[in-house]
């Protein structure tokens, strides 16, 4: 394998050094390592920060580049490359790398050590739970407001939720990409981040059994109000519905595809114009003043209002004023909204 290693660095120096990402974790999973070594693995090999997260069966592992354990309870950056550990992504190993996604070692690294992840993990503390979303036929059953209601219970038992308990409540998740989610919930109580699928995500309210079909069209309206989080795009990526209150009917409004109204079409203009303009008028529509609003976006507060006095200028109303401020949201929602 070394000489392997060697040949393809000649040729290829990505090749060669994934090649010895293979033999070092084959070498550890053949000595019974355990997780943290496999995650101080993944760390040292990568030069960053390695996270094992896995809230089903309660690990947290982080390690960094130079071997010493430091574990945190602040969630992952969604950003972060990732490999997950469980059909839902409920459970994965994070590199703690911002900017571009993974490299072709990066990848390797992250797919040879989740995979001995996953058998330690298998080993040495059973199969992670079921999730409801392993079986997205049942799931798809209770959701369906038009499936008999003896079958939409049978569904709900079989996904482990107690139909005979009348205050059992659940919810419904919405990905932007995979299939839906059930969660059960209890009043009140917001989810967990780490119990959150990653990417973008609608939340439904927290509803009896019975009502989920209304839980999952409030957790697909959810979806639409949510953002990538990028320059393009900035913005939530999680979306909770109980959140929108009244502004979740301008999703009535708003068809998607269709010619947007005059305030967007001034923003699209604005943001053509200048590349700091999306996420300067998001931070000023997001935040609760402008000294927020400029150290959300990095800017000294005088930088700040120079933007905004040009935003205007393209805009076409102000955006420092109760009204203008309220305008501005409106037309940044329903720029989401529009794009479907």
């Amino acid at each position: 394998m070394k000489e392997l290693a060697g040949r393809l660095t000649a040729l290829d120096p990505d090749a060669g050094a994934a090649v010895r990402v293979i033999a070092y974790f084959d070498r550890l999973a053949e000595s019974r390592a355990g997780l943290e070594a496999l995650v101080r693995g993944a760390a040292v090999l990568a030069g960053c920060p390695a996270r094992l997260v896995d809230a089903g069966r309660r690990v947290r592992v982080r390690v960094e580049p130079d071997g010493s354990r430091r574990d945190t309870d602040l969630p992952p950056d969604p950003r972060w490359p990732s490999e997950s550990l469980t059909p839902d992504g409920a459970a994965a190993l994070w590199l703690e790398r911002a900017g571009a996604g993974p490299s072709v070692v990066d990848a390797v690294i992250l797919e040879r050590a989740a995979g001995a992840i996953r058998l330690v993990l298998d080993r040495t503390r059973g199969r992670a739970p079921v999730s409801p979303a392993d079986d997205p036929a049942l799931v798809e059953t209770l959701l369906d407001p038009t499936a008999p209601e003896r079958a939409r219970l049978l569904a709900a038992r079989h996904l482990g939720l107690d139909t005979a308990d009348p205050a059992t409540r659940a919810r419904a998740l919405a990905p932007l990409d995979g299939p839906p989610r059930i969660l059960s919930a209890h009043l009140g109580e917001r989810p967990a981040d780490t119990a959150l699928p990653a990417g973008r995500l609608g939340v439904g309210p927290a509803v009896p059994v019975l009502d989920l079909p209304r839980s999952w069209a409030a957790a697909r309206t959810a979806l639409r109000f949510t953002a990538e989080g990028t320059a393009r795009d900035p913005g939530p990526g999680v979306v909770h519905a109980d959140d929108l209150g009244g502004i979740s009917l301008l999703a009535d409004l708003v068809v998607p595809g269709a010619e947007p109204p005059p305030d967007v079409q001034a923003l699209e203009c604005a943001v053509a114009d200048t590349p700091w303009m999306l996420v300067t008028l998001h931070a000023v529509a997001a935040t609760a003043s402008l000294r927020a609003a400029a150290a959300e976006v990095k800017v000294h507060h005088s930088t700040l209002q120079d933007r905004l006095t040009h935003a205007e200028s393209l805009l076409g109303w102000p955006v420092r004023t109760p009204q203008g401020r309220l305008r501005l949201q409106l037309a940044l929602t329903i720029r989401r909204l529009a794009r479907g």
